[in-house]
């Protein structure tokens, strides 16, 4: 017999009873915007905290219900007044394999705290991080904190030695576009590990098996490999999902939600997020960047402000932009907030008429041109959002130029102080008012990029992080968002529902803060194929 016909015979009998591969779970998703960087300190922004947070792990999670639960400390409590004592998980390695301890823990936090962090106002009440001894930290805050466990949840640990050793001591000076190491590279202690980074094309994670989660509460998934692919188009993402050529969509258009509910194959998924959506106006220069009006600020006065907010129609945005997946807000802060009050939250009802006479009252009859900065691929429908504001505006004089472009630039305009007016959205992962005021309305807050400044708001927000009794600290939050809604500081628009579409196999809940776990997902087997 020919040597070439039996070496085949061999192989395919060798083949015939060997066992069969274990299949990969793997999960393929997409969003229309990817993570802005993988330096974990560099940016606080929604989807970029929750690929950094999946490949690293907080001192505290968010479980399912939005509550407190272990992470990488599995106790916590204030010792005195001033000091909060965090026990620290033992075992845990990081993804080469070297050991966590309380020294990565220091190295991170005070990391997280310095100037080119967008994380430093979530820790401005953090005087010291000590530690005591290899499992233990302290905390020592200037002024009691009660809220300081709710305020680290999006503050991811690194490894000491693999900063030094890539010289990533400090975070990203994103809004400046620095480059280094830890832009598109991080090795954490997550339940995935990068294995291909390629931003804005595809980034591929592996299931750490060594983490320590899998088999208990904060875990229990069962994907093996994680494909993400950002597809900025809505027609092209769903069609990738309605094909199968991916398994999961973070951000499927309002628009096509029926049509999705109807695939047999696929499945959604909606909550009422912790996030609003609001229009941001600089009345703090003397004169504004980019608009017709010369030598003064149309936005500085009050009266300005108001007519626009009651040019803006809420319920058209919801019905025709949102096809009902919102909430009319009257504040910039969501229902789930420790703080909010559904009666200060009473949107502004359009009334054209009345815009109109405030703006002829403030000097403006004929209205004034300016331009609005907005993204196109961060939030629900947001161009289109957009776009319906440039013409409710248009119908009380207020000429707007839209200028949309891709969150990566729109947000470091933001943060530069480079914008007259702009869309902003804000989710509150301490679930509390006083990260709302720390970041957006006192005098030094990191994306206050209004101008607006108070001493009174200033000394609210500082007085509520310090006040221990829960009555007297949620007076001082009334206080504030009083003052803030008085002063029309920012332009509520709707607090965001959300919808996540997956085929019908996987199994993930929906977070109200829509940042995926995929330490929870799990890919049902597919049926065995029968025999004829």
């Amino acid at each position: 017999m020919n040597r070439w016909i039996l070496t085949t015979a061999l192989a395919f009998a060798l083949a015939a009873g060997a066992p069969a591969a274990e299949a990969k779970n793997t999960l393929r998703w997409s969003s229309q915007g990817d993570a802005l960087t993988a330096d974990p300190h560099a940016q606080n922004e929604g989807p970029t905290n929750s690929f950094n947070l999946t490949v690293h792990e907080p001192l505290l999670y968010r479980n399912r219900d939005m509550k407190l639960e272990p992470a990488l400390a599995l106790t916590w409590k204030a010792i005195n007044p001033t000091t909060w004592e965090f026990k620290l998980r033992q075992g845990v390695t990081f993804h080469d394999g070297s050991k966590f301890t309380a020294e990565d823990v220091v190295f991170s936090f005070k990391r997280a705290q310095m100037p080119s962090s967008d994380h430093r106002n979530s820790l401005d009440t953090i005087a010291d991080v000590k530690k005591v001894d290899d499992y233990t930290v302290h905390f020592v805050t200037k002024a009691p904190n009660p809220i300081l466990p709710n305020q680290i949840t999006q503050i991811a640990v690194m490894s000491k030695a693999w900063a030094e050793k890539n010289k990533v001591e400090k975070p990203q000076d994103y809004k400046n576009k620095e480059e280094t190491y830890a832009v598109r590279n991080a090795m954490g202690t997550g339940p995935f590990k990068i294995v291909r980074r390629d931003p804005g094309i595809e980034t591929v994670l592996a299931r750490n098996a060594a983490w320590w989660g899998w088999k208990t509460a904060q875990g229990g998934g069962n994907v093996d490999e994680i494909v993400y692919k950002p597809i900025k188009n809505n027609a092209t993402r769903m069609a990738a999902l309605l094909s199968g050529e991916i398994d999961f969509v973070l951000d499927p258009p309002v628009q096509d939600l029926d049509r999705i509910k109807r695939d047999p194959k696929l499945k959604v998924l909606e909550i009422a997020q912790d996030r609003s959506i609001f229009l941001g106006m600089d009345q703090g220069r003397a004169e504004l960047r980019y608009s017709d009006i010369k030598g003064k600020n149309p936005f500085a006065d009050k009266r300005v402000r108001q007519a626009m907010n009651l040019a803006i129609d809420r319920d058209t945005i919801k019905r025709v932009v949102m096809r009902g997946l919102s909430a009319p807000a009257g504040l910039v802060t969501a229902p789930a907030i420790n703080g909010y009050t559904k009666e200060l939250d009473t949107p502004t009802k359009a009334n054209v008429d009345a815009a109109k006479k405030l703006l002829a009252d403030a000097g403006y009859p004929q209205g004034f041109s300016t331009k609005l900065d907005c993204p196109n691929d961060r939030y629900n429908n947001d161009e289109q959002i957009c776009q319906a504001v440039v013409g409710m505006l248009g119908k009380i004089g207020v000429k707007v130029q839209l200028d949309s472009q891709s969150k990566t630039l729109h947000f470091p305009k933001i943060q530069k102080r480079d914008t007259d007016f702009y869309l902003l959205g804000w989710g509150v992962p301490t679930f509390d008012s006083h990260y709302v005021f720390n970041f957006l309305y006192q005098s030094k807050g990191s994306w206050n990029a209004t101008g607006y400044k108070s001493d009174n708001l200033d000394k609210l927000t500082a007085d509520m992080a310090g006040e221990i009794d829960a009555a007297k600290r949620n007076a001082l939050i009334a206080a504030a968002w009083k003052q803030a809604k008085d002063d029309v500081v920012y332009l509520p628009l709707h607090h965001q529902v959300i919808a996540w579409a997956m085929a019908k196999k996987v199994d993930m809940p929906i977070l109200m803060n829509d940042q995926p776990q995929f330490r929870y997902a799990k890919i049902a087997a597919a049926p065995a194929k029968k025999n004829n």
